[in-house]
């Protein structure tokens, strides 16, 4: 009889463990979604670091489902600015003549995130590292490539299973201890006076070096993709509006888009919505005063879930640095 009790309890731990890794197999590929992300598109390509000439520090939170147990919860601390040609070097050529030479040619972007994700029984805790290149092209047009190395601590959090037993062998496993999984990121971005593409992938590795509890051994992490698009038009001279677009995709799940369009009026006040595919309608708002910018967005989800919840909420703060905050000017900075 006690040899099938253990066997029970064995099988039992067992179904539970698999159904846990499953859970966090799935979760794992469904890396953070912002429903902001115009206006920090670094989170999620990192050849907008240093883009557009500013010095950037943003942060963003959002509770996604609030209300619902157990619902993603994320939060994150990003910066990114660019090597700007502000400082010379004086040199003498052959013909005795003094040559101011910049001490950076003004191409390079660098940034860093630190974040954390919580998504049901998974946590991760991380940060990321940053450097772009930007190149000139013809006609105003600028091309950027990015390359991002992150590290973060992965674990399923037991606390939240329930047993029984509460001397149930399977709440001493190493599932507990997590494990730190390095990986890195690619983006390229394209960006003029009009408009804006960028597409970026994003867990290039897939997990495949994974430091810690043997536990995790099976975990593979999907990698995911985005493609986003913006265009500006400008009515007069304090008037912009502009639809956007970004698809989101992995090797798993099918795409997703979020398709939006957004007013800003004298680059102080925006308003904007949009429509998330199969999932969400957005509606966003923010404020702008001197360097500081605020955002907030709600999102009503389109399934059954919203029933039950009280909405997705998402906040963000920046505090931007530049020589001045009409868009375009840096142009003449590099």
């Amino acid at each position: 009889m006690q040899k099938i009790e253990g066997a029970c309890k064995m099988k039992k731990g067992l179904l539970v463990i698999a159904a846990i890794i499953l859970a966090a197999g799935l979760d794992a590929q469904q890396l953070p979604i912002y429903s902001q992300y115009l206006f920090n598109k670094y989170l999620i390509n990192p050849a907008v670091a240093g883009a557009d000439g500013y010095t950037s520090l943003n942060l963003t939170t959002r509770q996604q489902w609030t209300g619902y147990q157990g619902a993603p919860q994320t939060y994150s601390l990003s910066y990114n600015g660019r090597l700007l040609k502000q400082k010379y070097l004086i040199r003498d050529n052959l013909f005795d003549r003094k040559i101011f030479k910049p001490h950076t040619e003004g191409k390079v972007g660098l940034g860093a995130t630190v974040f954390s994700d919580i998504n049901g029984l998974v946590r991760r805790t991380g940060f990321s590292t940053s450097y772009a290149y930007h190149i000139w092209l013809q006609g105003g047009t600028q091309l950027s490539f990015g390359l991002a190395f992150s590290g973060y601590h992965y674990k399923i959090d037991q606390r939240q299973i329930h047993f029984e037993d509460p001397d149930e062998p399977w709440l001493n496993t190493d599932f507990r201890k997590g494990i730190f999984v390095p990986d890195f990121n690619f983006g390229a971005y394209l960006l003029n006076r009009k408009f804006a593409i960028g597409i970026s992938a994003q867990e290039l590795m897939e997990g495949f070096i994974k430091a810690g509890s043997q536990a995790y051994r099976d975990l593979k992490i999907q990698r995911s993709y985005y493609i986003f698009g913006n265009y500006d038009f400008e009515p007069d001279n304090k008037t912009l509006i502009q639809p956007s677009v970004l698809l989101k995709m992995s090797e798993q799940l099918r795409p997703q888009a979020d398709i939006g369009i957004t007013y800003s009026y004298d680059n102080k006040i925006w308003v904007g919505a949009t429509f998330r595919t199969g999932s969400a309608l957005i509606a966003n708002v923010g404020v702008r005063r001197d360097r500081l910018f605020f955002g907030y967005s709600f999102d009503f989800t389109l399934n059954a879930i919203q029933m039950s919840t009280y909405g997705s909420h998402e906040f963000i703060m920046a505090v931007r640095f530049g020589d001045t905050p009409r868009k375009y000017r840096w142009l003449d900075r590099y």
